[in-house]
């Protein structure tokens, strides 16, 4: 762990070579460095040319600078970027000329963000949904993140936290009154009015919510079935591009192939496992089991058949589509659900596969349109807080005393889902999960 006071600098923009990349510098620091390479501090916030020049004076860059006082500034320090050109040799030379100031050293991953959130810039939520933004591959996704990172669901915590401490501070008083029961009977009874309203938002929200979480990690899909029914085949249709080996022979595919799809904005992680069969082969013996671990994960599987043979009884307990390859005909709804007939090969009835998978797709993420829950941390802390606050209606008749202890745990609940109390153990794991810059 490196000391807080030290400043830090990365660069926040795409790998070289670019057009102009950005590197950033924050810490106590900062002006003295920014003063040392450019000659000058610019006026704040306003984006300045200058020539950069390393500690022997020779010149760096032909470069803009600015200038973000602390704590008017993203991470609450003192803040310098530099935009330079984007060549390897540049960023070589100014890293070079910044790693040789006393007390300045590189950033490790989320170090920026971190900083950000211990200064009180952002909440932990907000966190969250940077990183989320950050690694966004659907528009869907991209959405779901920038809500967050509008602060929706911090807001919503900390308006319920507060509501929480108002309660808690009602029966504390009654506590304090108890020998005057009318007086501690009027303040008991405004306080379980508000912790009922407080729980049926709460409650609203967690029934609301369907898997909205799940659209971070995306849906899983694996296609599976005997060896040689065009599985390989029908993976590179659905992702238009070749990205598994289609041959003639059975047994091609020895090992799980992924892909990533993005579905009318839905991410989907697409999987082509190995020929399902027995067979004496050593490898081949290995592909299969990790076919079946690999398919009974998943939350859709496509079992693929040849043509109008008898579909294989399916052990699973994901949702399973039959899927009738090298055939030209319509779907076909089924007891046991969807029955598709395509070729693989010419792309006959792929389109009709896709867009069923998109309205499976839509009902298993539920309406993401002003979703509060973006992971499955927020949800848990959500359901923990709504326990608490019914079981502190439960146990009015025990004592105020038992109110008051689980309206404390409440408040704590909304507090680590802020990441404001407790939250010393999950922050580590949450910032080295961002990229280096941010």
């Amino acid at each position: 762990m490196h000391p807080r006071d030290q400043t830090i600098f990365a660069l926040s923009s795409g790998r070289p070579p670019a057009a102009i990349s950005m590197v950033r510098l924050s810490g106590s620091q900062a002006g003295t460095v920014l003063t040392a390479l450019a000659g000058k501090i610019p006026v704040r916030r306003i984006a300045t040319r200058v020539l950069l020049r390393d500690g022997t004076g020779q010149p760096i860059d032909d470069a803009v600078i600015l200038w973000f006082p602390g704590p008017a500034s993203a991470t609450g320090e003192d803040v310098a970027e530099f935009h330079v050109h984007g060549g390897r040799a540049v960023l070589t030379a100014l890293f070079s000329a910044l790693s040789g100031f006393a007390n300045v050293r590189a950033a490790e991953p989320g170090e920026f963000t971190r900083r950000g959130f211990e200064n009180g810039k952002l909440d932990l939520t907000e966190a969250e949904a940077l990183d989320d933004l950050i690694h966004a591959d659907t528009d869907r996704q991209r959405r779901q993140a920038l809500r967050q990172l509008k602060g929706m669901l911090g807001e919503r915590a900390r308006h319920w936290r507060a509501q929480i401490i108002d309660a808690s501070a009602l029966i504390e008083a009654g506590i304090d009154f108890s020998d005057e029961g009318d007086v501690s009977a009027e303040l008991v009874a405004p306080a379980l009015a508000k912790i009922k309203v407080l729980l049926e938002e709460i409650e609203e929200v967690l029934a609301a919510q369907g898997q909205s979480e799940r659209l971070r990690e995306g849906l899983v899909v694996a296609i599976a079935g005997a060896p040689n029914v065009g599985k390989s085949t029908l993976m590179n249709q659905l992702a238009r591009r070749e990205v598994a080996i289609v041959s003639p022979h059975a047994g091609t595919t020895r090992d799980v192939i992924e892909v990533q799809l993005d579905l009318d904005g839905y991410p989907v992680m697409l999987i082509d496992t190995a020929g399902i069969r027995e067979t004496d082969d050593p490898v081949e013996q290995e592909g299969v089991r990790r076919a079946r671990a690999r398919a009974a994960e998943a939350d859709l599987m496509l079992w693929l058949v040849d043509g109008d043979s008898a579909a294989a009884a399916v052990g699973s307990a994901v949702p399973v589509w039959t899927v009738r390859t090298k055939i030209d005909l319509e779907p076909r709804q089924t007891e046991g659900g969807f029955d598709f007939r395509l070729s693989a090969i010419r792309g006959d009835g792929v389109k009709e596969l896709i867009s069923a998978l998109v309205g499976f797709a839509r009902d298993y993420f539920g309406s993401e349109e002003g979703a509060l829950i973006g992971r499955e941390r927020h949800r848990e802390l959500l359901r923990q807080t709504a326990e608490l606050l019914r079981r502190s209606m439960s146990v009015v008749d025990k004592g105020e005393e038992f109110v008051a202890e689980d309206l404390r745990a409440a408040a704590n609940c909304l507090g680590r889902l802020l990441g404001r109390v407790d939250v010393e153990d999950i922050l580590d794991k949450i910032f080295r999960e961002f990229c280096i810059g941010k």
